[in-house]
């Protein structure tokens, strides 16, 4: 994809503008791009959630480093900031399908604002998205349906919290069916946890933690061209621990065999693990192992 200029949306009713589409609340929308104007696709950043339920193959979503064509009844998040957009070399498009904006402000000091983190999707890369079964795109568009029957209400006392409510229930109805996917897609993610594995055991038995030290998430992550929140999530569900506790049990792992090894003391074995202090080695350790390192080296 050539380098283009990023537009910032800065406001919803700015993005109800461009699709011409009639703001009926400042801080949420539901748009139907059906009844929307063909829009000239550019990439794009805005200060709001973004929900887009694509109904139709409509160029190539491009998204952090990946490019992706919608599949029919496939969900991309976008949160406030990122950079995403579609190519088609500047032809205007008629797009299809649905979406749903929401402000951050709109959320604020609700239960919703104080939880939206653990919608991790919201990090994830495009090529990650939500692929719907008919029955969950039909529950989706029941959602979208309920929100903006609310915003068609002349605003009262109640009008927020039931909005907010809704999107939470949408949120959370997407919680459900991406665990759906993460099981359906289990072939694909042995692989996944496989190739983490051996990147894992390489990683050890090179000079990788001399020279770049303590092995992260994301570097595996990106050495697997997945985002962070989507490996991180999908080696929970695989694995039941997190992956950085996977990578500290296969750490501990190599650290009790060198141990062992009489002539290595316990400050070197640390920076040849990735630690810049062995204090931190020595901690972690007894953390998992319940004795120091040395004390282990005395008790085998």
């Amino acid at each position: 994809m050539e380098d283009q200029e990023v537009e910032k949306v800065n406001s919803i009713s700015d993005y109800n503008k461009m699709v011409n589409h009639e703001t009926l609340h400042p801080l949420v929308s539901v748009v139907d791009f059906a009844k929307s104007d063909p829009i000239c696709q550019y990439k794009r950043t805005h200060t709001f959630y973004t929900v887009f339920l694509k109904d139709v193959i409509c160029g190539d979503m491009h998204y952090g480093k990946h490019s992706y064509d919608y599949q029919e009844g496939t969900l991309v998040f976008i949160a406030p900031g990122q950079v995403s957009g579609v190519t088609n070399d500047g032809k205007s498009i008629q797009p299809g399908g649905y979406a749903l904006l929401f402000h951050p402000d709109l959320i604020k000091g609700t239960n919703l604002g104080k939880n939206i983190k653990d919608y991790s999707f919201f990090s994830y890369d495009v090529h990650e998205a939500l692929h719907l079964s008919e029955k969950e795109r039909e529950i989706i568009l029941e959602c979208f349906k309920n929100i903006k029957l609310e915003l068609e209400q002349s605003i009262d006392k109640h009008s927020k919290s039931l909005i907010v409510n809704n999107i939470e229930l949408f949120l959370n109805y997407c919680m459900r069916f991406y665990d759906r996917q993460f099981i359906t897609r289990d072939h694909v993610n042995q692989g996944v946890i496989g190739k983490f594995e051996n990147l894992v055991d390489d990683y050890f038995k090179s000079d990788n933690p001399k020279n770049i030290g303590f092995p992260m998430v994301n570097y595996f992550a990106e050495k697997l061209n997945l985002s962070a929140n989507y490996f991180g999530d999908l080696i929970k569900k695989e694995l039941g621990v997190s992956a950085q506790e996977f990578i500290h049990n296969k750490l501990i792992d190599v650290a009790k065999e060198q141990i062992l090894n009489p002539s290595k003391s316990i400050s070197e074995i640390s920076y040849d693990l990735g630690f810049k202090y062995p204090q931190h080695f020595t901690r972690l350790f007894k953390t998992k192992v319940g004795v120091s390192p040395s004390e282990y080296k005395t008790l085998n």
